[in-house]
C-alpha cells in the first residue's frame, strides 16, 4: 500500500489551538476520511511548526478527490487555514509539499 508524507508550516502563534483542534476533530470529518480512503493517518508537529502528516492509501489522487467532494472537508479546510503559512490562498489540504519516500524499512 502507497505511503505518502506531506508537510506544512503551523503559524508559531497558533501551535496550542491546533492541537487543541486536533483533540477534537468532528466525528463527520473523521468519518469522510475512513469513506475516502485515509488510513493509519497521523500528524506530527515540531515546536517551530513544522508539521509532518503520515498516511497510507491505495490511490493519494482518488483520496484527495473523494474529500475535494464532501461539505465537512470544505469547513473544515476553511477553518483551518489561518494556522498555516504559505498557502498563498489556496486550502490547507491543496497547499501541503509532498515528500518523496526514499527509504523504508520493512
Amino acid at each position: 500500500m502507497p505511503r505518502i508524507g506531506f508537510l506544512l508550516k503551523v503559524r508559531k502563534d497558533r501551535l496550542a489551538e491546533y492541537k487543541e483542534r486536533h483533540r477534537a476533530v468532528w466525528p463527520e470529518m473523521l468519518a469522510a476520511l475512513r469513506e475516502t480512503g485515509w488510513r493509519n493517518y497521523s500528524l506530527f508537529l515540531s515546536p517551530d511548526g513544522l508539521l509532518f502528516g503520515y498516511l497510507e492509501t491505495d490511490d493519494f489522487e482518488k483520496a484527495l478527490a473523494g474529500m475535494a467532494q464532501r461539505d465537512v472537508n470544505a469547513r473544515w479546510q476553511a477553518d483551518m487555514a489561518p494556522f498555516f503559512e504559505h498557502l498563498e490562498g489556496r486550502r490547507p489540504d491543496e497547499g501541503s509539499v509532498r515528500l518523496e519516500e526514499v527509504f523504508h524499512l520493512e
